[in-house]
């Protein structure tokens, strides 16, 4: 029989009630606010630190490809997973910082892409790659020969200033050197207002931090907000 038989039954005093399931303490609205919060913040550096992050151009170093005051997404993740210099200002022992993980995409002749400025790592600087390793670049009368192949730039602008006279070399007279292995050369778009590889030397592969693809916002100035809006670079491809 599946009855059980009347003696293995519990017997409860006549005062006895069975005890009721609890219910699971709900939590509060502010510890559910700061959880959720957390876990916002935590996502956002997590995407910053590998995927996407954002900057702005202070420079016309980049011009007329990019503007004082554009603002442009970068795609950390295209050339491979980099650790960063530091998480949040801290080292914590055994990860191999400032270097790649693992690599996807090679960095190509073309690219735009941000990087970290030999000189003072505490920077990041953004330029065009114009040599890879093993690559030859020379500078003749402005023009740029790789492999000793004169380079067709539609992006490459001129814009002479004052100081023009004192700057003919190394700007428009540089080389010609070989890329070293692992290393790369690069050029500011803007010919003549651009301190980058002719004046300082390669950037390490491993010192790439990503490839700008998109402008997401750009004015002219911060002061003279909203005026200045630059409403047709919005969402411009950076090429």
């Amino acid at each position: 029989m599946d009855q059980l038989s009347p003696e293995l039954q519990p017997v409860l005093p006549p005062s006895a009630k069975p005890a009721e399931a609890s219910a699971p303490r709900r939590k509060s609205v502010t510890r559910e606010y700061f959880e959720a919060l957390l876990v916002a913040l935590a996502l956002a550096l997590f995407i910053r630190t590998v995927f996407l992050q954002a900057y702005k151009i202070p420079s016309g170093s980049m011009e007329t490809t990019l503007l004082i005051g554009d603002h442009i997404l970068v795609n950390k993740i295209v050339y491979g997973l980099r650790v960063p210099e530091s998480i949040l200002g801290f080292r914590p022992p055994g990860l191999p910082y400032g270097r790649y993980l693992f690599n996807l995409e090679p960095v190509r002749r073309g690219d735009v892409v941000v990087f970290v400025f030999p000189p003072d790592r505490t920077k990041d600087f953004i330029k065009r790659v114009i040599a890879v390793a093993g690559d030859t670049v020379e500078v003749k009368g402005k023009s740029v020969y790789v492999n000793g192949e004169r380079q067709l730039e539609p992006h490459a602008h001129y814009q002479p200033g004052p100081e023009s006279y004192m700057m003919v070399a190394p700007r428009d007279s540089f080389g010609p050197v070989k890329v070293p292995e692992g290393k790369l050369f690069m050029m500011g778009d803007n010919r003549d207002r651009s301190y980058d590889s002719r004046f300082w030397g390669f950037v390490d592969r491993n010192d790439v931090e990503g490839r700008a693809v998109l402008i997401y916002w750009s004015w002219d100035g911060e002061e003279a907000w909203p005026l200045p809006v630059r409403w047709r670079r919005f969402g411009g491809m950076v090429r």
